[in-house]
């Protein structure tokens, strides 16, 4: 059997980010200021987040340089491997061929420390001391939490109470690099205490956890603000995921007719697909985008493209975005990094110029797939990436009855294994199919 990994030496990984803006056929519609409805000024985010990244969320530059300082802690495990599924293929008995880039090697174990290593940076250059954020899953929190303890910053985590309470290790993994986290809503906050008030047995959400997040920071001087998803400045520092995996097929001359990504927020459908969709903006190659989402939560594929706040208390900018609203409480489905309302603006635009597809998915099916994924592979995936599996061995199972031998790939955007008691319910037929 062909050898299954093609690894870059690290002096080949990106030392730029790819800026998707200025490329757009049609430009996303500004953020507007939640009570005046006018396009926000740059100045009026600087309560909740570092000049520098607001400066990236508005750029008009096609590349930005990573500094060095980034770099060197994104060697610990970029370039990450690019996997050809030759096992899965045989299962499927496709003439496909299936590649994977797997983001699960980084420290955290997922794609998450691509953004959250920039964002404290830029953080501690402008003297910022501590950062507040919400997590889904926990990957985001996580991620946060080590890239704070590399630059020395104070964390605090408001976790999503069902995630909180399904996925102790994350936790356990967030407290070890240094950062507090507790589940949200939660009784710190005055959006918090107003929310458990009304609804106290509420599973929480992104939304939720955000405003919390939010509402902290904007009563700490010292404090910023950090965002794992959904922003232009998320999206770009992703972009090294997909930049990667162009050179890694162009050593065995491929070149995707398919990329998949799962997709809540955006970011790592966002870091797989945008250096893709530019060769498709300007007619290099024309590859078919696919986002992947559960049906518990199905922002792109049934929600309204409108202005909508990020987050339930409303104290984000207004976002032109899909989004099932601002005040969707999702089924607490064990992929809880897609638990969220809405999808990023820039997504969003492209999925509505048809530049990119949606797709959903039941829970059970796609456990069904990162089953036999893991069979074959031998990587434990995880919930939310199990969403892009069950895509791509649909369309090598669509290659199978047509007969064509197309390439897919998809972002394996992190493992399971704390995901462990979602697969023991799977298989004791305990896991609901929302």
């Amino acid at each position: 059997m062909e050898q299954t990994k093609i690894l870059l030496d690290e002096n080949e990984m990106p030392k730029q980010w790819y800026n998707i803006l200025p490329d757009l056929p049609t430009p996303v519609e500004p953020p507007l200021n939640p009570e005046t409805k006018e396009p926000i000024k740059p100045e009026e985010l600087e309560s909740i987040f570092p000049k520098s990244l607001i400066e990236q969320e508005m750029s008009s530059d096609n590349y930005i340089d990573i500094p060095e300082e980034i770099r060197d802690i994104y060697k610990l495990w970029r370039p990450s491997p690019l996997h050809r599924a030759h096992r899965l293929e045989e299962l499927l008995d496709t003439p496909a061929k299936i590649y994977y880039k797997n983001e699960g090697v980084s420290p955290a174990g997922s794609h998450k420390p691509n953004t959250s290593i920039a964002q404290v940076y830029y953080n501690m250059k402008e003297g910022n001391e501590r950062v507040t954020t919400e997590t889904g899953a926990g990957q985001w929190g996580s991620a946060l939490s080590l890239a704070c303890n590399y630059f020395d910053l104070e964390c605090k985590v408001y976790m999503v109470r069902s995630s909180f309470e399904q996925k102790p290790f994350r936790k356990s993994l967030i407290n070890l690099w240094g950062a507090t986290v507790i589940p949200s809503p939660s009784k710190e906050t005055k959006f918090g205490q107003q929310f458990l008030e009304q609804y106290p047995d509420t599973t929480g959400s992104l939304g939720i956890a955000i405003s919390e997040a939010i509402e902290d920071a904007s009563e700490n001087d010292n404090t910023k603000y950090a965002l794992g998803s959904v922003l232009n400045h998320v999206m770009l520092h992703q972009t090294v995921i997909g930049l990667e995996s162009q050179k890694q097929l162009e050593k065995v001359d491929e070149y995707p007719d398919i990329v998949i990504g799962c997709c809540g927020g955006g970011s790592n459908l966002a870091g797989i697909s945008f250096p893709y969709i530019k060769d498709k903006i300007n007619k290099k190659h024309d590859p078919e985008i696919i986002g992947v989402e559960p049906s518990a939560c199905p922002t792109l594929t049934e929600g309204s493209f409108k202005y909508d706040s990020g987050d339930t208390a409303m104290m984000t900018p207004l976002l032109k975005m899909y989004t099932l609203g601002h005040d969707f409480v999702p089924p607490s489905i064990h992929s809880g990094g897609l638990r969220y309302h809405g999808c990023s603006p820039i997504i969003s635009r492209l999925y509505d110029d048809g530049l990119m597809k949606g797709r959903n998915y039941h829970q059970v099916e796609i456990f069904d797939s990162a089953v036999k994924f893991a069979r074959t592979e031998g990587i434990v995936p995880a919930p939310e990436s199990s969403h892009a599996i069950k895509c791509a061995m649909d369309e090598a199972t669509k290659c199978r009855e047509t007969g064509e031998e197309k390439t897919i790939l998809f972002n394996l955007s992190g493992h399971g294994h704390f995901d462990m008691s979602a697969y023991d319910k799977y298989f004791n037929k305990k896991l609901g199919n929302e």
